[in-house]
């Protein structure tokens, strides 16, 4: 346990700092849609139930504030009905704001949302880090707080989607099975991390390594605010 549990955490270190490189260097922007799947979207009209589904779970597993997210909230859990719990709280925000954005056509910047985004990972490390007890003497309720910022998460997709020429000809269908597509594959990426995240609680390095690994947790989640907030200012001329 040996040198596969030793490498957990140096592995977790890796994929947090480039995934800040990935912020700081702009090579893409959270919850962005590739040219080619964006094509696809607006060429295709009517029910597309697998290819939106395709899209959806493609969105997931490459959507790297998701998965910092969903990393910080599962990380002191231990017990499969907890994350069971907690996930699908996340899914409830992320789903009803998905649907809802796009067909009721509610616009916001999607760099403000996406800023949030990046707050709600600073929340969730200084959570595990027992900041807020720290400095505030109470602990805030964790569930409303991944529900609620699930809301985020989920809108931050919606302002993407209406930037597109989405056709009104199975529209609902296709929503439907997109946010079914993001579903799948947050089970697959979270899937992953899980496994990786067993090896790791199972070695000492866990309790030697949790602070610092949420320090980068938080870290990320502040360069993915400054970057959203920067966008927000050049493209508004200000």
């Amino acid at each position: 346990m040996t040198e596969l549990s030793r490498s957990i955490p140096l592995r977790l270190a890796r994929w947090t700092a480039t995934l800040a490189l990935l912020l700081g260097a702009g090579a893409a922007l959270a919850h962005g849609v590739a040219e080619g799947d964006k094509g696809f979207i607006e060429a295709n009209s009517g029910p597309q139930v697998f290819a939106f589904l395709y899209l959806g779970a493609k969105h997931m597993v490459t959507g790297y504030d998701h998965l910092l997210f969903l990393f910080g909230v599962i990380f002191f859990l231990y017990r499969m009905k907890h994350v069971a719990a907690y996930v699908t709280l996340f899914a409830i925000g992320h789903s009803t704001t998905l649907i809802a954005g796009v067909l009721l056509g509610t616009h916001v910047s999607s760099y403000l949302v996406d800023a949030i985004i990046g707050l709600s990972v600073v929340y969730k490390a200084l959570d595990n880090m027992g900041a807020y007890r720290r400095w505030f003497g109470f602990q805030p309720n964790t569930k409303v707080a991944v529900l609620v910022f699930g809301f985020f998460h989920g809108f931050g997709l919606a302002t993407k989607l209406q930037d597109f020429n989405l056709s009104t000809d199975g529209l609902v269908t296709n929503l439907i099975a997109f946010n079914v597509g993001v579903e799948v594959g947050q089970m697959l990426a979270l899937g992953a991390i899980l496994i990786a995240m067993g090896y790791w609680r199972r070695s000492a390095s866990f309790a030697r390594h949790a602070f610092a690994t949420n320090t980068a947790l938080m870290s990320a989640g502040f360069l993915l605010f400054g970057y959203q907030m920067a966008g927000y200012f050049l493209s508004s001329g200000a």
